[in-house]
């Protein structure tokens, strides 16, 4: 805001300080400084703006906002004023009112190509894609710019993607985005790639593939430069679109000439060379085969270019290629897949496999390029591979341990690619216990030993023999889900900690140590270990839920606040941000990725993930703050909860989880399956809903506390009473029929709570004389299952006291002292007593654990004991928070006796 050069004009010499103080953040000094000046020039419209900056970042909204529409009323046009009511408005979360700004902006200076500009992208913000096109429109009628122009077809474009009906959006938008650029072609007026891309863009959503390959094969093709082989690729995408494999194998063959190590063409040549062959078709006789050169129609053909490929490569004397070794391997592969004998000629995948691990095994890349092929070896082969690797990796004498180590970095990135792949073979999980126990002091040897090879590595940087830690970890964990020995856990734990004092910046330390605190109910280490990870925008979505899964139901409740605030903000940042990369977009001419950035706004506001944190967090407000700090009629109107809607996408949501972040060298029997994740999706999606129920029932139970008595009148529905308990009966059916887990324990004991509400309601309506026997029994010892119960006791306490008032009036007017209490009331009072007790043993319970977690002492050491520590101080302070939070919720029990 400060950084506006040289200043000559008088107005911006006097705004200046209060520029300079907002940009500080010393917002009451830039009120005072703004007030200061409205004094000696009251229509200095800016000042006034620059106050109500100050007034919003100060909490004070309402002030702020009727200060700038005064501004705002008066139609500025000067442009401090202007870009200040739109920083202002954006802060605010209002950006529709930046496009009433300058629409007015528009009608008073209508030459003004900053104002057009403006306003095209103040609608862009707002996704007005229609009045988009029609003010890019008007921008190049009032300056003719290509960009302007394109602007509005690229408009017409995005009124084309949002369109709900497919019809309109394929005979109206698009067609007339597409007529609005042959224009600009047949006037030859193409200036830019963006503009080329566009076009393509264009013909691609129309299905007109023909046309899109004509396009890039003639003049306007040649624009496109910006990336390496884009004019390729766009071939290839329409050859494969029409089908047409002879263009396609002819243009991937020349392709891999030039560069023999780009995979996609290696896929695509055998992909069209494989449809040639199932549609038997030849070549021409006397004319060109295609366009694009000589094709290729037999296996025999293939299996020459590909030996040809690598023994171009053995003949380098530089590094050689990856892709045709590869190339050879997917190729046996798919020939195998077809039964196709003349897989022999390509030779023996064991063989290959030992000769790409001869190049390539001192590189990372190894295990993941052999991993996808150790199919091709029957099981029998298994070991001997194994054996033949471990003869291909120069390892030392051996010493006293029994182990001979690696001389260098090399020879130890080959040994790690020896052990990574006899895991994904299965030879590990094969062994007994003791086996196992032995290959972990293996492990561990190396790992210690590779430690030397890092010493002058920074803290940013992993240890070369990261991996072998890893590696025993699995192996930990193993032997604990096989034996259910808990010291291996722990041993496990230690291991992980003391690679992580090492290799401080290693993530995948870091995220199995959370995986494996969450398992143990520890939660304390857990947010530091994943703000250590520090997950950048979209991760809090794809990896969030390893944090937030768990936050909740551990006891730690300011911990798990903080754990849905580090999502919650990236989510209600997207709007934002993706509003800015949209007109990044458009400025800089990158047309395609605009549908892109629309497409990862939605993927982001139907994600599960963001439905479970948004849902959580409210609850977790309610069960900590509601009536503690606020009662629960507040608490719920701050959170703005209508019962009614259900603003999850739930016909939409997206799984954007990560299962995979965890390194895993798991055999494929052990690997994780699409059936795996539609079941985890599934139990999530269950227990999301009854999440969102419990939260819109509560919401419920609020109103019905904060309605008025029905009782004296017969217009029920009036006042609102008789529609608020037909909501809550709607919810408790939906949140006790189809969800079987409901069925039992606190979502059970939940619901039977809410149920008495609802009778307690009816009890309220008909009076005391017409039901006397209420059923008060409810259990459950859930932190949030008390809540529940409480907030239920006490609107039964507002429900039940006026009756009781009623009924002693009544004794002392007939002066009858020896009508019995009506059992309800009396119900009431056990109750509240039962529930009395039941928190109170609770507490007592809570303090019992404490006394024993503190006197516990601890024989481990070293490592293991550090997360042993952890784990115990983890606990104390889980449940410290359980004492508080029952200690007032039971003062707020004592009130509700009468």
């Amino acid at each position: 805001m400060a950084a506006r050069g040289h200043v000559q004009d008088p107005n911006d010499r006097r705004l200046r300080p209060i520029y300079d103080y907002l940009d500080n953040g010393n917002n009451k000094m830039a009120i005072q400084q703004a007030d200061k000046l409205l004094k000696k020039h009251k229509d200095l419209h800016c000042a006034k703006v620059l106050k109500a900056i100050g007034l919003q970042r100060t909490g004070k909204q309402d002030e702020a906002f009727s200060l700038a529409q005064e501004v705002a009323t008066l139609e500025p046009t000067d442009d401090n004023s202007l870009q200040a009511l739109t920083i202002l408005y954006r802060e605010m979360h209002r950006p529709e009112l930046v496009t009433k700004l300058y629409e007015a902006a528009v009608k008073k200076v209508p030459l003004s190509e900053e104002y057009h500009s403006h306003l095209f992208m103040a609608y862009a913000r707002v996704g007005e894609y229609k009045k988009m096109q029609q003010a890019g429109m008007a921008l190049y009628k009032t300056v003719p710019k290509n960009p302007y122009y394109f602007w509005s077809v690229m408009s017409l474009v995005m009124q084309a993607i949002s369109a709900q009906d497919e019809k309109l959006a394929q005979t109206m938008f698009l067609p007339l985005a597409e007529r609005m650029v042959e224009k600009m072609v047949k006037e030859e007026k193409i200036e830019a790639e963006a503009e080329v891309q566009l076009y393509f863009m264009i013909l691609e959503r129309l299905g007109k593939y023909v046309e899109a390959l004509d396009m890039v094969r003639g003049p306007l093709g040649e624009k496109l430069t910006s990336e390496l082989q884009s004019r390729e690729n766009k071939c290839m995408m329409m050859y494969q679109r029409l089908q047409l494999w002879p263009e396609c194998n002819a243009l991937s063959y020349k392709l891999l000439l030039k560069n023999p190590d780009e995979w996609q063409f290696y896929l695509s040549y055998f992909d069209s060379l494989f449809h040639l062959m199932d549609k038997s078709w030849s070549p021409p006789n006397e004319e060109e085969h295609c366009v694009e050169g000589p094709v290729q129609t037999t296996v025999a053909e293939a299996v020459k270019f590909v030996v040809d490929r690598m023994e171009e490569e053995d003949k380098k004397d530089s590094r050689p290629l990856r892709g045709p070794y590869m190339a050879c391997l997917e190729l046996i592969h798919r020939l195998r897949q077809r039964g196709c004998p003349d897989e022999e000629e390509l030779g023996d995948p064991l063989e290959l496999m030992l000769q790409f691990f001869g190049k390539f095994g001192d590189k990372p890349c190894c295990i993941t390029d052999l991993k996808i092929y150790l199919h091709l070896l029957p099981p029998e082969q298994h070991t001997q591979f194994r054996n033949r690797l471990g003869e291909l990796v120069p390892l030392g004498e051996v010493g006293e341990d029994g182990f001979g180590f690696p001389g260098d970095t090399k020879a130890l990135q080959r040994h790690l690619c020896v052990c990574q792949l006899s895991r994904v073979l299965g030879l590990q999980h094969t062994l007994d216990t003791e086996g196992k126990l032995c290959l972990i002091t293996e492990l561990k040897a190396h790992y210690h030993y590779g430690l030397q090879f890092g010493k002058s590595c920074l803290k940013t940087e992993l240890q070369f023999s990261d991996t072998y830690c890893l590696m025993v970890a699995h192996v930990y964990i193993d032997l604990w889900t096989e034996t259910g020995d808990e010291n291996m856990l722990w041993q496990c734990l230690g291991v992980l900690e003391e690679g992580l004092s090492y290799s401080p910046s290693n993530a995948q330390f870091k995220l199995l140590l959370l995986l494996l605190f969450c398992r143990l109910g520890a939660f304390q280490p857990v947010v530091d270990l994943y703000s250590s990870l520090d997950a950048k925008h979209v991760q809090h979505d794809t990896i969030g839920y390893l944090l937030t899964r768990y936050a909740g139901s551990l006891g730690q409740f300011a911990a798990a606040s903080q754990s849905y605030n580090f999502s919650l903000r990236f989510f209600h940042s997207n709007q934002k941000d993706t509003s800015e990369y949209i007109i990044q977009a458009y400025k800089y001419g990158a047309f395609e990725k605009i549908p892109e950035f629309i497409a990862f706004r939605t993927r982001l506001n139907q994600s599960l993930h963001f439905a479970q944190v948004r849902t959580e967090r409210m609850l977790l407000d309610l069960y900590t703050e509601a009536d503690i700090t606020s009662s629960l009629e507040e608490s719920v109107k701050a959170m703005g909860l209508c019962p009614e809607e259900d603003d999850i996408p739930w016909d939409n949501m997206r799984d954007n989880r990560d299962l995979t972040v965890l390194f895993s060298w798991d055999p494929k029997d052990r690997e994780l399956t699409e059936e795996h994740r539609r079941l985890s999706l599934e139990e999530e999606s269950v227990w999301l809903k009854v999440r969102s129920l419990t939260l819109r029932l509560l919401a419920s139970l609020a109103l019905l506390r904060h309605a008025p008595s029905s009782r004296n009148s017969d217009k029920t529905n009036e006042n609102g009473v008789s529609a608020k308990s037909s909501t809550l009966q709607t919810l408790l059916s939906h949140h006790t029929g189809p969800l079987t887990v409901v069925v039992f324990g606190s979502c059970h004991c939940q619901a039977s709570a809410l149920q008495l509400s609802l009778t307690l309601q009816e009890l309220e309506t008909t009076g005391l004389g017409k039901m006397r026997d209420v059923d008060f029994r409810t259990t459950g010892l859930q932190p949030s299952t008390v809540c529940v119960v409480l907030w239920v006791a006490s609107y039964s306490a507002s429900v039940l006291r006026p009756l009781k008032s009623s009924l002693q009036k009544k004794k002392k007017k007939t002066k009858d002292s020896s009508t019995a209490m009506p059992v309800v009331l009396s119900g009431f009072q056990e109750w509240t007593g039962s529930l009395q007790g039941i928190v109170t043993q609770a507490l007592d319970h809570v303090k019992g654990q404490e006394a024993s977690l503190a006197a516990l002492k601890l024989e481990e050491c070293g490592f293991t004991r550090a997360a042993m520590d952890k784990v115990q101080t983890s606990y104390l302070g889980s449940l410290q928070e359980l004492g508080d939070l029952l200690r007032k919720r039971a003062d707020s029990l004592k009130s509700l006796k009468f």
